[in-house]
């Protein structure tokens, strides 16, 4: 406890221990010594009575005459603390008694001064010896007295405490009163020791805190000399270090916040400069991909001969393989932008298992795995289209990386969450590899980069999605038993459905639908015409929009518009979306397509209420969305 103390409390104790042990120590010792000689006066007192007594009544016990032996004891009784006088003979017998005093039988006849203390009393023995007067030698030979004479009798002499134990008090108070000066002088002393001391001392310890809080400037005041001197010249000293690293600290942060500032302004604009590349590139790379894709898929609905027929198989595969690549790298980088913004809103879960199952199936079967998906009911809180991209992606990588066995997608209620989850019994993954698989082009499984087993992009892309509507992923795996990925989603109440006009189309068949169509790139529109003719469309095709407007002046209004967002004349397609509702009617529905993947296009196109598809568009993906507004007044923004 004493190693918690100040330095101040210290040096008190150190100061006033000493001199309260002195103080005790003398105080007792003195007072006792100083009782002990009263105690020892009180007696000697008492004694010399008692033998002046015996020497008094020594005639009148010889002679037996007790009138005398009465009046000498009454005359010794005034005395002061005489309490009781008795003499007895040398029999014990009675002679004579003044005052308060009892004697127990037998009588103790002592030959010699003897003393006792009872109660309050101090009793003293005294023999009545008689004198032999020595004629020759003229003086009392006293040392001869016991020994050669014969005993007379016997005095007996009580004498109160009273007195003794009042001066044995006053003794004690005194010592006490001293004692308790010799503290109370000790304990100033020792605190203006103290002071003298421990403030110095205390006054350096309060500018080093100043200093330790900031205020460098701070310089302890030189006082005394010695250690004192030292440690204030010390502290000084220090405080004009820790002042200049400071200076020269806050210079380098300078500089480095200058720096940091420039290099920030640089990766800014380098963001922008890359933020432009990736949407020129973005455009510039589609185009023509799109385009690729449109007549591919024309011509794959060509008889050919089988050998013809293999080569557009591998063609498309070819395509196909670059618009998964080129759509995963504009992902990865549109996620890391934040340019893609989510729209959250209540979603039924099993539409977006069924059309998971149904574009999975047939890859699923041709690696001999079973597809299965266990029906939801329930409803969620997420961007549609992003979270089927999710599953999509989990889905995928769960067919590429299982051997045999099967596939499920079931869903689990956690409370007020759903966690939808893919499992599958494939090879499985060590854990300490579980959080390497979501970065950007890590396959465990394929390090001579095999295009078939992907890209190593797809669970990079689940993440940030993930991140990005806020849901939570999960991962439980391990070698040998396959892997279960999970992602939770709040459930919310579910919605009444849409109610679908009927309509007299024969299903899938899109036969003498009339489609307009406008787009600025020469391949681009020659490749969608030539699709939607080989469907059975009637198609108008132009490539600016007042050609278009002039090509449909006069004809029957049609069924459906499709645009690229970016047109000549300085126009958008939702601009020449608007000129034609309002020329033909607002219930005209229209399809916007474009290259560009940034947010401007994807928000407007929401706003107004018009679906929105990127290039490259894949047929599959056009025609079943025609379908729907064929079939349907409710537009459905796709991305």
């Amino acid at each position: 406890m004493i190693q918690s103390w100040g330095i101040r409390a210290r040096v008190i104790l150190v100061a006033v221990v000493p001199a309260i042990v002195l103080a005790v120590f003398m105080t007792i010792y003195y007072t006792h010594s100083r009782i002990a000689d009263l105690e020892e006066a009180y007696r000697d007192r008492g004694r010399a009575f008692a033998r002046q007594i015996a020497s008094a009544t020594e005639y009148a016990v010889f002679s037996n005459n007790r009138e005398d032996i009465r009046r000498l004891l009454d005359g010794a009784r005034a005395e002061e603390g005489v309490r009781g006088i008795f003499i007895a003979d040398t029999s014990g017998q009675e002679l004579a008694r003044s005052g308060l005093i009892s004697v127990a039988a037998p009588l103790r006849r002592p030959t010699q001064s003897v003393d006792e203390a009872f109660d309050q009393t101090l009793r003293f023995y005294e023999p009545i010896l008689p004198t032999r007067l020595d004629v020759d030698l003229l003086a009392f030979n006293e040392a001869q007295q016991g020994s050669s004479t014969q005993q007379l009798g016997v005095v007996l002499l009580d004498l109160s405490r009273t007195r003794l134990d009042a001066q044995r008090d006053s003794l004690l108070w005194t010592g006490l009163s001293a004692l308790m000066l010799v503290l109370a002088g000790s304990v100033l002393l020792a605190i203006r020791m103290s002071q003298g001391v421990s403030e110095p001392i205390r006054k350096v310890a309060e500018t080093v805190g100043r200093i330790g809080a900031g205020r460098l400037h701070e310089r302890v005041e030189i006082r005394g000399g010695g250690s004192l001197r030292r440690l204030g010249v010390g502290v000084n000293d220090m405080a004009e270090r820790l002042q200049g690293a400071h200076d020269d600290m806050t210079r380098r942060i300078a500089e480095a916040t200058a720096e940091l500032r420039e290099r920030k302004d640089e990766a800014e604009r380098a963001d922008i400069a890359k933020s432009r590349f990736l949407a020129a590139a973005s455009h510039d790379l589609r185009q023509p991909m799109h385009a690729l894709g449109l007549f591919i898929a024309e011509l794959s609905e060509k008889d050919h001969p089988p050998a013809t027929h293999r080569l557009v198989r591998q063609i498309a595969a070819s395509a196909e393989a670059m618009e998964n690549l080129l759509d995963s790298l504009l992902d990865i980088s549109r996620l890391d932008a934040g340019a893609l913004q989510p729209s959250i809103q209540p979603t039924p879960v099993q539409p977006i298992l069924d059309r998971i199952a149904n574009d999975f199936h047939i890859w699923a079967e041709e690696r001999h795995l079973k597809l299965r998906v266990r029906p939801c009911p329930h409803w969620i809180a997420t961007d549609p289209l992003l979270f089927e991209r999710i599953l999509s992606n989990l889905v995928s990588n769960a067919i590429r990386y299982t051997d045999h066995g099967r596939i499920l997608i079931a869903c689990r209620q956690e409370g007020e969450f759903l966690r939808v989850e893919v499992r599958d019994n494939g090879r499985g993954i060590e854990s300490d590899a579980q959080e390497l698989i979501f970065q950007e082009f890590v396959q465990l499984d394929n390090p001579e980069r095999a295009r078939s087993k992907g890209l190593g992009l797809g669970l990079a892309i689940v993440r940030r999605l993930t991140q990005l509507l806020s849901h939570r992923l999960s991962l439980r795996s391990g070698p040998g038993w396959g892997s279960v990925f999970g992602v939770s989603a709040r459930r919310v109440p579910p919605e009444a459905p849409d109610t679908i006009a009927p309509t007299d189309r024969q299903p899938g068949s899109l036969q003498n639908v009339r489609i307009a169509i406008l787009d600025d790139d020469p391949l681009a529109l020659e490749s969608l015409n030539s699709l939607l003719c080989s469907w059975g469309c009637d198609v108008t095709s132009a490539a600016m929009p007042s050609a278009l407007i002039d090509a449909l002046a006069g004809a029957p209004v049609p069924d459906i518009l499709i645009t690229d967002y970016r047109l000549q004349e300085h126009q958008t397609g939702l601009d020449v979306i608007g000129s034609l509702r309002h020329a033909f009617g607002h219930r005209l529905q229209a399809i916007l397509i474009s290259g560009d993947t940034a947010p401007e296009p994807a928000d407007r196109a929401r706003a107004a209420g018009v679906p929105l598809l990127h290039k490259p568009v894949r047929p599959a993906k056009l025609r079943a969305l025609v379908q729907r507004m064929l079939s349907s007044d409710a537009s459905e923004d796709v991305n």
